[in-house]
């Protein structure tokens, strides 16, 4: 495979790692936002989809963010009359972030992004070594 190919597929999959991690830490910064006025709906957690594309140019396949979507899961409720998207009964809508999902999320994209860099800098050395040999 070529040097520059390497370096681009990983740099693609760098990429869709480092806005699955935005995605997360937004997740995680939202996870107490409620809604201002009774009956709105709180912070909707988001997702990321991926998608493996065939990049015609380098002729190899490379991945990519398809989508941010939203997770359609239902909100959680708190009895909390005192707050002020409380509903008639009392109650407030929560949002459906899950912290120690977004924890196992980040690490798993933590991983795959280190993977990448690893091969880049495996990529890298080969062309320093390369470079050394044709002194």
């Amino acid at each position: 495979m070529d040097i520059d190919k390497a370096l681009t597929i990983s740099a693609r999959g760098m990429d869709a790692q480092t806005t699955r991690l935005r995605v997360i830490a937004e997740n995680l910064a939202n996870q107490d936002t409620t809604a201002s006025k009774p009956g709105a709906d709180p912070y909707r957690r988001k997702t990321v989809t991926f998608e493996n594309t065939m990049d015609r140019q380098l002729g190899a396949p490379t991945v990519h963010v398809k989508d941010i979507g939203h997770d359609d899961s239902e909100f959680t409720l708190r009895y909390d009359r005192s707050h002020p998207a409380a509903n008639a009964e009392g109650y407030v809508k929560l949002p459906n972030v899950n912290s120690l999902v977004e924890i196992m999320d980040m690490r798993e994209a933590e991983r795959s992004y280190s993977a990448n860099l690893s091969v880049m800098q495996a990529t890298r050395g080969m062309l320093s070594r390369t470079l050394e040999l044709l002194k």
